[in-house]
């Protein structure tokens, strides 16, 4: 069957956004909505992370998204695809977008060093789209059933269809790095970069085993230590790969390269241990979500930690609320004052500044910055860690 974009062609160099509405009529969308199966990017909303050059590079990125599943999809296939933008948040109906942290660190890494952002989209626009395909699975892993403020994907469509919408996601976006050797790239640099990408996948399954079976096993203690390794697995590494594939694109300079992973890394375990602090201690105004990790069991790093160093009263009782079916107002209030007198919070918030000044000094020690980048990234870092 001939696919509705073939005939489009993607030459090296084009950029172009927002991406052309087809006229055809729209196929029924299984979502209960009609939706254009082509459609331009709609505005990202302001918020911390974003200013007007920032929701340039995020509109950039999300044309690339969009641009990868055009040329993919056809009439019969065209459901699976609204699917995907469902759940990408590139649907009219979204009301609301991720971040697109991941892709925007690894172009302005880029930028740093290269300068114009989009020879760079490819890569970014693949590193969306395999994040989003560990989250659509998550979201059934987890039986969460809202994702960025409404109803996650396989609540709408099912879970054989979510699963089958998450591999979807996943064979998009190593589709999305083929684009790079349309825009020049050598092929030993795009080869090295799908290597790259495949071992960052594999390091978020099995991440997402250890957490898996934390949840099984939870009467079995977990080490801080076993955390920190779960987190540099599920979220670190996808973090670290998405800024290092950005100076691998921009340059040969293993020094450079190498200082830029280590910088994503450290990022990526700061950005962890700044959610598990808002996870129990933010506020639902000023994050946009509830603070809910106790209710939900969540064993993140102040409860490891508080399990580790609290005395044998507050052991035992800390440990029975989180075991517990389910945890009501008072508990969460009694665990939560555990937590505070262990020193929990203290030191998740202390490994959190340290894990974020390591990578301002990485992101230093790379020596090549241009100016305008370098200081776009210190803006994300600083407002996104807020510890």
């Amino acid at each position: 069957m001939r696919r509705a974009a073939a005939n489009r062609g993607w030459s090296a160099g084009t950029v172009a956004s927002p991406v052309p509405a087809l006229h055809a009529p729209d196929p029924p969308s299984p979502l209960g909505m009609s939706w254009p199966a082509k459609r331009a990017h709609i505005l990202y909303p302001v918020s911390v992370l974003t200013h007007l050059s920032l929701d340039e590079l995020i509109a950039d990125t999300e044309a690339e998204i969009l641009r990868v599943i055009e040329h993919a999809e056809d009439q019969r296939t065209a459901a699976l695809y609204d699917m995907v933008r469902y759940h990408l948040g590139l649907d009219p109906s979204a009301p609301a977008r991720g971040k697109r942290l991941r892709p925007l660190l690894g172009l302005l890494a880029y930028e740093s060093i290269a300068g114009d952002h989009r020879k760079a989209l490819p890569g970014a626009a693949a590193v969306e789209l395999g994040h989003n395909f560990s989250l659509v699975h998550d979201d059934i892993e987890d039986a969460d059933v809202e994702r960025r403020h409404r109803a996650a994907l396989w609540t709408v469509v099912g879970v054989p269809q979510a699963i089958n919408t998450g591999d979807t996601l996943f064979v998009l976006s190593r589709m999305a790095l083929h684009r790079l050797t349309d825009l020049g790239f050598p092929d030993a640099k795009v080869l090295a970069l799908t290597r790259l990408y495949d071992e960052t996948c594999l390091a978020l399954c099995e991440g997402q085993f250890l957490d898996i079976w934390t949840s099984e096993h939870g009467d079995e203690p977990i080490s801080v230590e076993l955390y920190f390794d779960m987190i540099g697995r599920k979220t670190a590494a996808l973090i670290a790969a998405s800024i290092k594939s950005g100076a691998m694109l921009a340059t040969d300079d293993e020094h450079v390269i190498d200082a830029y992973h280590r910088f994503g890394w450290a990022l990526g375990i700061a950005f962890q241990l700044n959610d598990d602090l808002l996870g129990i201690w933010g506020e639902e105004q000023s994050t946009g979500k509830e603070p809910s990790d106790l209710a939900k069991h969540k064993k993140t790093l102040p409860v490891l930690y508080a399990l580790e160093h609290a005395g044998p009263e507050d052991r035992v009782r800390l440990a029975t609320i989180i075991r517990g079916r389910t945890i009501t107002f008072d508990e969460i209030e009694s665990a939560r004052a555990i937590l505070e007198r262990t020193g929990a919070s203290d030191y998740t918030r202390a490994e959190a500044q340290r894990y974020r000044d390591q990578a301002i000094t990485e992101l230093e020690r790379a020596g090549v910055m241009d100016g305008r980048a370098a200081e776009r990234l210190r803006e994300i870092i600083v407002s996104a860690i807020s510890a």
